[in-house]
């Protein structure tokens, strides 16, 4: 995996990029639509490619090993030909998912041992057979193992999360180094950074993360219920940091102010579930603000849900009728809410992206700070 810088923004930290993989090209910044059990919830994979114009996704380890296993991920020949997706896919290592689980796992210095929400199964986790779990899946971008710790969090409790965070990174790059692909393309492996809401934490962090010689880093541990200036400031304490000629991928963040607001500071990559699930429940993203849907207000509007046309669908269903479908518990509903949102997500990223490339992105975000920050 390769990573060129195309443009710096000369007023902040945003920059546009081009990240090469074995399954094609990543123009950054970008937003990655998240498809956990080797689906984006309700899309599919031809609108995902055509109409969204994702450029990669993401898949998850921790669901995908329980269901619908490795056996039938290896025999299938990786995740790209289980589900006809031929472009980039990330893995997250299921650190996220383990820490969700807090009420049936055990984290050990070794390993976490944890309980299968399907069906109450023991399972465990080590830094190295999720390496050979995401080997099978075949995802272009690995995610190291990690503990992602709670907010709030003490800071003794961050500290020593932190310790293990490292300690796992240790044997996982070296595990990764001995390794190789199952499939016919490269497989990068990206280290996270922890720290909780802690600047010490997160610069110790940073640093022991930038002296390992990966492809590309991320940052977890933030939109977990902390203020957004505190994920913004630990953003620019860690990306004062990390390498500048490699991509930084900020995990499970967020909003689009949270996208512009962390591209801003020097983030390359995204991803969150909000614009499947806030559709799914009637919560539209556009140009030039938030809709809810199922208001009355509505009901006799048709015209389209973003008058900008940054999805396809703008031009096809108007406010009016998707109101009609949410009402009417009909499942096209949350297809179409769902497709909206997610091409919106793209289409902003890739404004973004167009932006810095003109050298005006400064300006330009302070404008679409205000507009998505309206309920309309």
């Amino acid at each position: 995996m390769t990573f060129e810088i195309i443009k710096s923004d000369n007023n902040s930290q945003a920059r546009s990029g081009l990240i090469q993989t074995g399954h094609g090209e990543i123009q950054t910044p970008i937003f990655m639509p998240v498809g956990t059990v080797a689906s984006v919830k309700g899309v599919h994979q031809h609108e995902l490619k055509d109409d969204i114009k994702a450029q990669i996704i993401l898949g998850n380890t921790y669901h995908l090993n329980l269901r619908p296993g490795m056996d039938v991920m290896k025999n299938a020949g990786g995740l790209h030909k289980f589900m006809n997706w031929d472009r980039p896919i990330l893995t997250d290592s299921g650190g996220y998912q383990v820490y969700s689980l807090s009420q049936t796992r055990k984290i050990t210095d070794e390993s976490v041992t944890f309980r299968s929400h399907i069906d109450g199964s023991k399972h465990v986790f080590t830094p190295e057979n999720v390496i050979d779990i995401q080997r099978i899946i075949g995802s272009d971008i690995m995610m190291a193992l990690d503990e992602c710790t709670p907010y709030p969090c003490d800071y003794d409790y961050a500290k020593k999360s932190l310790a293990l965070t490292h300690n796992w990174l240790k044997r996982g790059f070296e595990y990764y180094k001995k390794t190789k692909s199952l499939y016919k393309h490269e497989q990068a492996y990206f280290p996270i950074v922890q720290g909780s809401v802690y600047k010490d934490l997160r610069l110790e962090s940073a640093e022991t993360i930038a002296s390992y010689d990966a492809s590309g880093y991320a940052i977890g541990g933030l939109s977990v219920g902390e203020p957004a200036e505190d994920m913004y400031s630990m953003i620019e304490v860690v990306n004062s940091v990390l390498p500048k000629d490699k991509p930084r991928y900020l995990m499970g963040v967020g909003t689009p102010v949270n996208i512009l607001e962390g591209i801003e500071r020097g983030i390359d990559m995204f991803d969150c579930v909000m614009p499947t699930r806030n559709g799914r429940n009637g919560m539209l993203f556009t140009s030039e603000g938030t809709i809810n849907i199922k208001n009355k207000k509505w009901e006799n509007d048709f015209s389209p849900i973003d008058p900008n046309g940054t999805s396809y669908v703008d031009n096809q269903y108007s406010k009016a009728y998707l109101r009609h479908l949410i009402k009417a518990n009909e499942r096209l509903a949350a297809q179409i809410a769902s497709i909206h949102n997610l091409a919106f997500y793209l289409w902003l990223a890739g404004e973004a992206r167009t932006k810095i490339n003109e050298g005006n992105f400064s300006e330009w975000k302070k404008i679409m700070v205000q507009k998505l920050n309206k309920r309309l």
